[in-house]
């Protein structure tokens, strides 16, 4: 059973940090580039970042570049974002992806609420 489980969101300050994690199983995690998207009620989906299958080539959105670090432990199974300098506007529910070959897999989701 294909699973992908987000975790590590929660309510941080403006300027604050938070590492989010997201647990693969069920397929082969090395033959995927992975990612993460967020959706926030006003703005939709919108993509954050994607790291390559071997971890070697990423890119972030306009929004995200210098304040986010996206990685993966191919050995783990593991994809993290690392999210700093955290806006009000960050605010979102953060979806992490997998993309192979043929199929594309989604986990369920973690909320970041950036708010005094």
């Amino acid at each position: 059973q294909v699973q992908l489980v987000e975790s590590g969101g929660g309510l941080v300050q403006p300027g604050g940090s938070v590492r989010l994690s997201c647990a693969a199983s069920g397929f082969f995690f090395r033959n995927f580039a992975m990612g993460w998207v967020r959706q926030t009620p006003g703005k939709g989906l919108e993509w954050v970042s994607d790291i390559n299958n071997g971890g070697t080539r990423t890119t972030y959105a306009d929004a995200v570049r210098g304040r986010f670090t996206i990685s993966r432990d191919n050995a783990k199974d593991f994809l993290s974002l690392q999210m700093n300098s955290l806006k009000p506007e960050d605010t979102a529910v953060y979806y992490c992806k997998g993309v192979g070959p043929r199929f594309a897999y989604w986990g369920k989701g973690t909320q970041v609420t950036v708010s005094s």
